[in-house]
């Protein structure tokens, strides 16, 4: 092959690699902007939530640093609906089964 097709092909080849690095710095810049406008609306509305959210809740210290009576009374009455919650789904499983006992018959 004459040297000239050499010549050819290589400028041909850094021609290729110059468009192809034009092509992604153009994307990436057309994608930061389209990730820093999301980035900008998502921070508005977490601010807009966190503004509305403080205004309301109240601040309760840690159960830690409350007296131990206060501790116990929130232990017994999370406890106590935890056990609800196991006996209604009981009552749920067994008012199924009964209904499609029947259903069978």
């Amino acid at each position: 092959m004459p040297g000239w097709i050499w010549w050819i092909l290589a400028f041909f080849m850094i021609l290729m690699v110059v468009i192809g690095a034009v092509y992604v710095l153009r994307h990436a810049m057309s994608a930061m902007r389209v990730i820093s406008r999301v980035g900008a609306e998502a921070g508005k509305r977490t601010e807009a939530m966190s503004l509305h959210t403080n205004a309301k809740a109240e601040v309760e210290p840690p159960l830690f640093t409350q007296p131990l009576r206060k501790a116990s009374r929130e232990y017994a009455d999370a406890h106590a609906e935890v056990i609800e919650r196991k006996e209604a789904r009981q009552n749920r499983y067994a008012r199924t089964w009964a209904q499609w006992s029947q259903f069978n018959k």
